[in-house]
């Protein structure tokens, strides 16, 4: 090659170097300050959240979503510098996140209900409750399920989408709760007696609370007894206890006071024929 159209050639060159140099140039600025935006907004992100008290779980799948988002937006902003057709790109990338949407339908339901649970908090670790056809104390809180223990120590975890999409039932969100028991009596006995009774037997229970009060009364006249409801209020902590001793109380109250437990009896008349 001669060194004229060697000259020619870098002549040719410059120009070309010079504009693709640039939009290099200016591509990686783009991607440096998208870099450094990203990792700002998901500091700012986190620490809002953590002032909020939300959940750790979410504070960092948050931070994290909206570093990737803004990263994406850097990409596609550094390929136009090149006079890449970033519309065809987006249009691409959109009909691959809806054709991964619909793969992850299911997922997707759970990770959007286990996001509510964390910023709604419906109940926390620790709670009793009753939530997509099982009873359980809560173990973990997951994105996608929510772990359970049940009373007779079994591990259910259920998923998120079935948590929030019906009834939920805390046991244990609040600091008081109402024991409600029934005792029967007989026809024969005295009422009023029974409830006096009843009532002094729960003024002295040393787990029944002064208020709200406790109450006793007539809840039905069975067919072979009478009724009596028997609703005390108890610390949420001690129900059980509460529960399955005052039930003992209950009879032994009524025993030692004369007072029958009746159980279903049946009179049979026989007639002679003829």
């Amino acid at each position: 090659m001669s060194v004229d159209a060697l000259q020619e050639a870098l002549r040719s060159l410059i120009p070309l170097a010079t504009t693709y140099g640039i939009q290099v140039i200016g591509a990686v600025f783009i991607l440096l300050v998208g870099k450094v935006v990203a990792g700002a907004t998901d500091n700012l992100t986190q620490r809002a959240l953590r002032r909020a008290k939300v959940d750790p779980a979410l504070v960092g799948f948050v931070g994290n979503l909206v570093r990737y988002g803004v990263l994406t937006f850097a990409v596609i902003a550094a390929l136009a510098k090149f006079g890449i057709q970033t519309t065809s790109f987006i249009t691409v990338l959109g009909a691959a996140g809806l054709a991964v949407g619909l793969a992850l339908q299911g997922s997707l339901s759970n990770f959007a209900a286990g996001v509510l649970i964390l910023l709604f908090r419906p109940f926390t670790l620790g709670d009793l409750v009753e939530t997509g056809g099982v009873t359980g104390v809560v173990q973990h809180i997951g994105i996608l399920t929510t772990t359970l223990t049940t009373p007779d120590n079994k591990r259910i975890i259920v998923p998120n989408s079935q948590v929030m999409g019906g009834t939920i039932v805390n046991y244990t969100a609040n600091d008081v709760r109402r024991v409600d028991l029934v005792a029967s009596i007989g026809y024969a006995d005295d009422m009023a007696k029974a409830k006096e009774v009843l009532e002094a037997m729960l003024t002295e229970h040393p787990m029944v609370l002064e208020d709200p009060a406790p109450m006793v009364a007539v809840g039905e006249l069975a067919d072979s007894s009478v009724n009596l409801v028997v609703r005390p209020w108890v610390k949420t902590s001690e129900y059980w206890d509460a529960y399955f001793d005052l039930t003992r109380k209950i009879k032994e109250t009524l025993d030692r006071e004369g007072i029958s437990i009746p159980f279903p009896q049946r009179d049979v008349h026989l007639y002679r024929a003829g």
